[in-house]
């Protein structure tokens, strides 16, 4: 079992920047594949970005490609996602996800889930 607890979550303005964080706890997830969706108001979850452990690859949606960089901390056991140049369609609750996916973008083929954190930019 894996948990996953989302934080850094917040307000921010039009071209600022924000990260967040996941820290995964219970057994130790290796071998697979993290991942960060984000979902707003009234629209499907959507697939931001991910990172294999194993095989050490990074995947981005186009969307937030050349602005968001994820990243791991594996002796914290910690996922990052450092958000820069936000645009209000940026705005959504952003979740972790672990799994062992076949498709990096599929949330479908993730296993466990974080509960989010609120990612707001205004204008």
């Amino acid at each position: 079992q894996v948990q996953l607890v989302e934080s850094g979550g917040g307000l921010v303005q039009a071209g600022d920047s924000l990260r967040v964080s996941c820290a995964a706890s219970g057994r130790a997830f290796r071998g697979g594949t993290m991942g960060w969706f984000r979902q707003a108001p009234g629209k499907e979850r959507e697939f931001v970005a991910a990172s294999s452990w194993s095989e050490g690859s990074i995947h981005y949606a186009d969307s937030v490609k050349g602005r968001f960089a994820i990243s791991r901390d594996n002796s914290k056991n910690t996922l990052y996602l450092q958000m820069n140049s936000l645009k209000p369609d940026d705005t959504a609750v952003y979740y972790c996800a672990a799994g062992i996916p076949r498709d990096y973008s599929d949330s479908g083929q993730y296993i466990y889930w974080g509960q989010g954190t609120q990612v707001t930019v205004s204008s």
